[in-house]
């Protein structure tokens, strides 16, 4: 293992953050927060045909690149970063991660060409009203009806109940469900325009990651993998997703760092910028130790994914638990050091500080994965 980036993994980061400065700025950022889909479709299409970031850890016998989830790391570090405002992470480092590991051949062709493409969305819808992100969370019902179920017919099965909190949920064109059968735990395809079901979008504290509200009124949903086995899949898929997740904290705690430490150069307090005072050194200091910690648990965790090692469920929790924490601890600290003005909606400091907490509680909050990197290692 090798924890420098090669040169063209550092090109990729480079080329991805000269298009998100282009593309993503606080101002495009700001507009899209107003909009119900929280995206703008041209933007999307240029990620996806110009640039292939959809399709990065999508094999070339389905229409993509076929990097592994370093190349991801680095891209969703940038894309934290600038607090990218479109439905990349629940298409690719969820629903894509799905498929990629459910064993099933059929769906991969169905639909991972589209993914590569651009032209479809895609979500994972998980978590139901009960908030929990474990096996014992998934209530929904998925039942049979007669003559199918399996893979192969695709067909056969409705879904009821209602599943909340589903990232860029009432956009996306394809929505993988987890449910339970009479086997135990699968997962579904459905329609984004299925019949039966209602998408609602929800008001969020962090308006740059969209998130929505699914009821499912007898849904007709296509199997995905082997019926009852889909706990298994979802397991690596959540471990996989919250090594993604790490990936983008550090994005943003290093950006925020960066922001707190130019503000404490030019703002002059006393006759003296109040970097040179010892209270602000101390925060910035402490922000960059953390920032710094954090980047070593993203990025080894990254590797982890890269190549399904054992060692991946306990990384996974620890990064998820470390980069959460890293990350609000940083924007908050920016905050403090900006004074007066990091307070003001007109500051991108809130905008931060919302993507950190929101995602400290995303698949989990730090507590939740601290006890189960102990459950991992079996203490």
């Amino acid at each position: 293992m090798n924890f420098a980036f090669s040169e063209e993994q550092e090109e990729l980061r480079r080329i991805t953050r000269q298009f998100l400065e282009s593309k993503s700025s606080e101002a495009e950022v700001r507009r899209l927060m107003e909009t119900t889909e929280g995206y703008d479709q041209t933007i999307w299409s240029q990620m996806a045909n110009e640039l292939g970031l959809q399709s990065l850890i999508i094999p070339e016998e389905y229409g993509g690149q076929g990097f592994g989830y370093v190349e991801l790391t680095v891209v969703l570090e940038e894309m934290g970063r600038a607090l990218l405002a479109a439905p990349y992470f629940s298409t690719v480092a969820l629903a894509t991660n799905v498929l990629l590991h459910a064993g099933d051949d059929a769906a991969k062709q169905d639909l991972l060409p589209g993914i590569a493409s651009g032209d479809t969305i895609a979500t994972l819808a998980f978590t139901e009203e009960n908030g929990r992100w474990d096996e014992a969370g998934i209530t929904m019902e998925a039942s049979r009806m007669g003559g199918g179920g399996d893979a192969a017919s695709g067909d056969g099965f409705k879904l009821n109940g209602t599943k909340m909190f589903v990232l860029d949920g009432h956009t996306a064109n394809v929505v993988l469900v987890a449910a339970k059968t009479t086997a135990g735990v699968s997962i579904f395809q459905v329609a984004g325009d299925a019949a039966g079901l209602t998408r609602t979008a929800l008001a969020t504290m962090d308006q740059t990651r969209k998130q929505a509200k699914l009821e499912f009124a007898d849904v007709d949903a296509k199997l995905i993998g082997t019926d009852g086995a889909g706990w298994t899949t979802l397991e690596r898929v959540l471990d996989l997703a919250v090594v993604a997740l790490a990936a983008e904290q550090v994005g943003g705690a290093q950006k925020v760092l960066e922001m707190a430490v130019e503000y404490a150069k030019v703002r002059v307090q006393f006759g003296r910028p109040i970097g040179s005072f010892q209270a602000i050194k101390h925060k910035c200091a402490d922000m960059l130790l953390e920032v710094e910690s954090a980047k070593s648990a993203a990025y080894y965790a990254g590797w982890c994914a890269s190549e399904l090692n054992d060692e991946l469920p306990s990384v996974a929790s620890l990064a998820k638990a470390y980069c959460s924490e890293a990350y609000f601890h940083a924007t908050a600290e920016n905050i403090q050091i900006h004074g007066g003005i990091g307070f003001t909606w007109e500051h991108p400091a809130h905008l931060y500080f919302k993507r950190a907490k929101s995602s400290e509680l995303l698949f989990g909050d730090p507590t939740y994965h601290r006890e189960l990197l102990a459950q991992r290692i079996g203490i």
